[in-house]
């Protein structure tokens, strides 16, 4: 173990440097409160709620998490898998709900319900039972909904009942399904009336899903947990819908609406939402190449489609889209060179503007978060005429919350570590909330590059102090897949690399084709493939990183990734051994046909109806096609419990190495998830990594 001050250590037991920060900022609709959560300091893991006054500049702690005796050893299961779906590695207060005006807040605590009134800070437990999962409070305040274990239930006139039930183990109600969560951003699965007198409620049914098994083998006599697992091509959760009326006493709903939303035709449920014009919905089909819009009518339960968005490839679900105005619609939408804001299928924005998020939608316009440059993120503002405004010009990744004539501006950068949040009210800066994150002990040797013919772009790290002479190791520290990237102007994105690249490494980060921020066309380049272009863009950044800087030694490469990048490093080993020389793949996805029905159908189709994309991007093949003997020093490591990536991934791996002979090194993590949330564990991975690559790149010789 590392000493405590040292870096394997500290991003450790800081959540990589992320707690004590201001996170989960809210706005009153008035403009007139912010509420956020933040813990006490860089090494405290429990949130508590907190209050920041626009008119004085202050802040106040409202809810106190530590004083109310947050304990996170007994948490509902259904929070525990929240937790892992959102990848959140706090504790405490990790969510809230809150009225308009945040007068109100509702949150669990420990397994416990309670409600805040911000403005005295009174807090009251409303439920007596354990198990509160997403409390949801109506428009007024008056009541709150939330789920324990497969029930919803409400707290209505501080009366405590069920709202629905079913008895067997294979339904749930309020609770959102797995591919929702993992892969659509959608945690819920119940919303309120505007009046606050009906429950729009999801009910999943998992029989139609494969059962697997996480064992745990430390422990043999632990029952295996059971899971239901929408392996590619395999049958998704059963979602129904259904609008319940509440009683006003007693036990059970009122009156029950069943809305037939798919109709046959739609697989995915994407969001809803509930308006005073009715219900909407945005669905999908199962090949994810139509998104609708749908209105249902809460009364009679009418189902009409009211906008489509068709893609030949793919559509894409993005943040804060569709959104409401008046009336009308908003949505974003890829056309031709761009993801563009469109009203009523009207596009507002051109060819220049990559639109990632919508934040708000007013009289003024459309608050978007937005890229003309893939390394940075800005906020501006889209008029109804389609002029753009740009709130934020500093080179960084800046997001916006907005309520009235307040905002609080989010930005991090490479000039400053952290984030910092700004508070403006009628334009102007009224205070900061305080950040007590830890800021690391790292000096980062960064130059942002655009690499080779496609233009990547690509961060390459040096070691503090590296002479002009010098021949270094090269390490690529990728993520390489699509949705995600690892290229931004914050400084928040590069610790771990620097520290390897003062291990004495050349660290380059490149985010190649299938990455966001380009356009829809760079990003559509990998349909049907996930290995090709991605691997080549890697390898064709590496050469043009070495012709920039000769100082890289191409006789010793190696790559280390988790997850999509996990499955990146042993592609890389496997199917381009001359030019990586050793390898780490964590987490590895290693035969698709195992991932998830949204994400991998997405990019290479129903594996019934296209199999090929799967056999030509799964890592088997690859080890057939080695030579005895060529398989590079390659670490594999996977967390035996994890319920994302599960780690027959990387056992059948390993046993098609092995049957072939060729000598691996596989490092098995017991009670560990896809998130390796463990202080220790965390802390040892980076340690144990960077003697793995020393070892296996010093035994090589230098280029010439």
């Amino acid at each position: 173990m590392s000493s405590p001050s040292s870096f394997p250590r500290r991003p450790a037991v800081t959540r990589r440097f992320t707690l004590g920060a201001p996170r989960d900022i809210r706005v009153a609709a008035d403009g007139g409160r912010v509420l956020f959560l933040r813990s006490a300091g860089p090494v405290d893991p429990l949130n508590s709620l907190w209050e920041f006054d626009p008119a004085t500049g202050r802040e106040r702690l409202v809810v106190d998490a530590t004083a109310l005796g947050a304990d996170e050893g007994d948490l509902p299961a259904e929070e525990r898998a929240r937790r892992e779906r959102a990848r959140e590695s706090g504790g405490g207060i990790v969510a809230y709900d809150a009225t308009a005006d945040l007068g109100v807040a509702v949150f669990a605590l420990g397994g416990q319900l309670g409600r805040v009134d911000v403005a005295s800070g009174a807090v009251e437990f409303l439920a007596a039972a354990d198990g509160v999962f997403d409390p949801r409070l109506t428009p007024d305040g008056s009541a709150v909904a939330y789920v324990r274990g497969a029930e919803l239930r409400a707290v209505v006139a501080g009366a405590d009942r069920t709202v629905i039930a079913e008895s067997g183990d294979a339904v749930s109600w309020g609770s959102a399904e797995f591919v929702a969560g993992e892969e659509m951003g959608r945690t819920r699965g119940f919303w309120w009336s505007p009046d606050g007198r009906r429950l729009l409620v999801e009910r999943v049914d998992v029989s139609p899903v494969d059962r697997w098994w996480i064992s745990s083998p430390v422990n043999p006599a632990d029952e295996p947990t059971e899971i239901h697992y929408p392996a590619a091509g395999t049958a998704n959760a059963r979602v129904d819908l259904a609008v319940l009326g509440l009683r006003a006493e007693g036990d059970g709903g009122g009156e029950r609406l069943d809305i037939d939303w798919s109709g046959g035709r739609w697989e995915y449920l994407a969001d809803a939402s509930w308006d005073d014009d009715g219900i909407w919905l945005t669905v999908q089909t199962r090949d994810q190449r139509t998104t609708a819009i749908l209105h249902v009518d809460p009364v009679t339960g009418a189902t009409e489609e009211h906008h489509r968005i068709v893609d030949d490839d793919w559509t894409e679900l993005i943040p804060g889209a569709p959104a409401r105005h008046g009336g009308r619609l908003v949505t974003v939408e890829d056309r031709g060179a761009a993801r563009r804001v469109c009203f009523d299928g009207v596009a507002l924005t051109g060819d220049e503007v990559q639109v990632r998020r919508v934040i708000d939608v007013g009289d003024d316009g459309i608050v978007v978060a937005a890229s003309q440059d893939p390394t940075t993120v800005h906020v501006a503002r889209i008029g109804w005429d389609g002029r753009v405004d740009w709130s934020t010009d500093d080179p960084g990744v800046h997001s916006m919350v907005v309520g009235g004539d307040t905002s609080v501006t989010v930005s991090r950068s490479l000039a400053f570590d952290g984030a910092r949040a700004v508070v403006r009210r009628g334009g102007q800066v009224v205070g900061r909330l305080a950040d007590h994150s830890e800021t690391p002990d790292v000096v980062l040797g960064l130059r942002l590059l655009r690499l080779g013919e496609r233009a990547l772009a690509s961060a390459l790290l040096l070691p503090e102090g590296v002479g002009d002479d010098d021949r270094l190791p090269v390490l690529l520290d990728p993520y390489g897949g699509p949705h995600a990237q690892r290229v931004q102007q914050a400084r928040s994105l590069f610790h771990t690399s620097q520290w390897f690249a003062d291990q004495g490494f050349a660290v380059l980060v490149t985010d190649g084709r299938g990455t966001p921020g380009r356009g829809p066309a760079f990003e559509r380049e990998v349909r049907g493939d996930l290995a090709g272009p991605v691997l080549e863009d890697q390898i064709d950044a590496l050469t043009a990183a070495a012709e920039a800087e000769p100082r890289l030694d191409l006789g010793r490469v190696a790559i280390r990734g988790w997850s999509f990048g996990g499955y990146l490093a042993a592609l890389a080993v496997l199917r381009r051994p001359d030019v990586f020389h050793a390898a780490i793949a964590g987490a590895p996805v290693t035969d698709w046909r195992l991932y998830d029905t949204h994400y991998t159908e997405r990019y290479l189709g129903h594996p019934g109806a296209e199999p090929g994309n799967y056999d030509h991007t799964d890592l088997t093949p690859e080890v057939d096609r080695l030579a005895p003997g060529s398989l590079p020093p390659l670490m594999l490591i996977h967390g035996l419990a994890d319920d994302n990536v599960v780690a027959a991934h990387t056992l059948r791996l390993s046993r098609a190495l092995l049957e072939r002979g060729h000598p691996h090194t596989v490092l098995p993590l017991s009670g560990v998830t896809h998130m390796t949330p463990q202080e220790e564990v965390a802390e040892n991975l980076l340690l144990v990594q960077s003697a793995f690559l020393r070892d296996a790149l010093d035994r090589r010789p230098s280029a010439p």
